[in-house]
């Protein structure tokens, strides 16, 4: 920790944050909780650009936002400190390298996915996938569900995806409005317990301190909300305008941006709404290959809502097959990822004056709780697809049970569950062994 010291740190100009968020690019693995443990350690015990009261202030504003937590956090910080300009370096930054090494992999999955020992990698990779879908399903569900109104809310939501086939969106718009009522019927049932609270921890004077007033272009008025939704709808509206007559990418781009709407309670809870509209809407790509992109999604740097990348990329190579692939490819996947990020960049600048002018503790609303219970049940749907789709390869609509059911994928899935739940192995240490396990039984088999 910090020596504590009464003496702030002088100002980091933007190219020394430039170098940091960068740096943050590239070695931000872990997922969100690693991400923000990452900036709290570099940016709050180490640099003191921030002091941990306004951090935790901003993180849970970024907690009630839909979208990646962890990227909108930097964005906010590095918008304190540097205004818009800071705002587009963290943000581009933290997802860049992401994007590179997604779009790279994703070209040489199609072009050599076929290979058996690639084979026999994904063989073992997708039973882990399975595991880490249901363990996020067991981390939500630990701290969002603390009674049994919450816990129905949780089990109608996976009725309703499982068995009837409703859209993501729906069960959101259902779950919020149960929340909003039941907030007022049983108001204690309703109350978010948890979250990031306050912290008593000192490491001394911090560049933007816990009584630092909000800098100029952080200040709130009626006038910048107005210019800067404004200046968002017009990208929106001109890229979209960019991308017409090319059909795909123009529903590449109308797709990921509900995405990027629908992200409360993070990555995962999106996910269902990626896998019903990209695997059986659109035919992007196809669910083994959801699954096989998740994989590396957990295995490189960034948040795991650069899944889209992936998506993206398969989806541009599918519908123009006939055309440059690698190009067709990385404009689906540059479309999939600007969609997802923009509204990030919008939350953050249109909504942080508020924030700031507001400043105390921020809670879950009642209906924010619903949705994150209903997120649970969700989440266990898209670990039952994958496990359908792991264990029964052969399988289709029309035969759920067709083919013979593989033992193999069931025992990897329960070890690396055992693995992540019982003793805390880290998330891309088990896709290793598993990886490995896999490429050393295809040559046995």
């Amino acid at each position: 920790m910090a020596e504590v010291t009464s003496s702030p740190p002088s100002a980091p100009t933007l190219g020394e944050a430039f170098k940091y968020w960068l740096k943050l690019g590239f070695i931000s693995f872990g997922g969100p909780a690693g991400q923000i443990s990452m900036m709290h350690q570099e940016l709050v015990e180490r640099r003191r650009w921030i002091s941990e009261q306004r951090y935790l202030h901003a993180l849970n504003f970024c907690m009630l936002l839909p979208g990646p937590e962890a990227i909108q956090l930097a964005i906010y910080i590095s918008w304190l400190m540097h205004g818009v300009r800071g705002a587009i370096v963290a943000g581009v930054m933290f997802f860049m390298p992401a994007f590179v090494l997604l779009s790279l992999l994703a070209g040489i999955y199609l072009n050599y996915g076929n290979v058996p020992a690639v084979q026999g990698i994904f063989y073992g990779i997708k039973p882990a996938v399975v595991a880490i879908v249901l363990f996020a399903a067991w981390r939500i569900g630990t701290r969002a569900i603390k009674n049994k109104v919450l816990l129905g809310i949780a089990a109608l939501a996976f009725v309703g995806i499982f068995f009837f086939k409703i859209d993501f969106p729906w069960i959101v718009l259902m779950a919020a409005i149960l929340g909003a009522v039941g907030g007022k019927l049983m108001p204690a049932k309703f109350k978010a317990g948890g979250g990031h609270g306050a912290s008593n921890k000192d490491y001394g004077a911090a560049l933007i301190d816990d009584d630092t007033p909000p800098p100029a272009h952080a200040q709130f008025t009626w006038g910048r909300l107005a210019v800067t939704t404004t200046i968002f709808v017009a990208i929106w509206a001109a890229s979209m305008l960019a991308l017409r007559g090319q059909s795909s990418l123009s529903d590449i781009g109308v797709f990921f941006t509900k995405a990027a709407f629908l992200t409360i309670g993070g990555a995962y809870a999106v996910l269902p709404y990626v896998y019903q509209g990209a695997v059986e809407h659109f035919g992007w790509l196809t669910a083994p290959q959801m699954m096989d992109g998740l994989a590396l999604g957990e295995t490189t740097p960034g948040p795991l809502i650069m899944i889209v990348t992936w998506v993206g990329y398969l989806g541009g190579v599918a519908k123009h097959s006939a055309d440059n692939p690698i190009a067709a490819g990385l404009a689906g996947a540059a479309v999939a990822t600007f969609f997802t990020f923009l509204p990030s960049f919008f939350f953050i600048l249109a909504a942080g004056p508020i924030v700031e002018s507001t400043r105390g503790e921020l809670k879950f609303t009642a209906p924010l709780t619903a949705i994150t219970a209903a997120v649970v049940g969700v989440i266990i749907n898209l670990a039952t697809f994958f496990a359908w789709h792991t264990f029964w390869p052969k399988a289709t609509e029309a035969a759920p049970f067709a083919g013979s059911f593989d033992v193999i994928p069931l025992v990897i899935a329960l070890a690396s569950f055992v693995a992540l739940w019982k003793y805390k192995v880290d998330i891309m240490k088990v896709i290793g062994v598993c990886a490995v396990f896999g490429l050393l039984f295809s040559f046995i088999r």
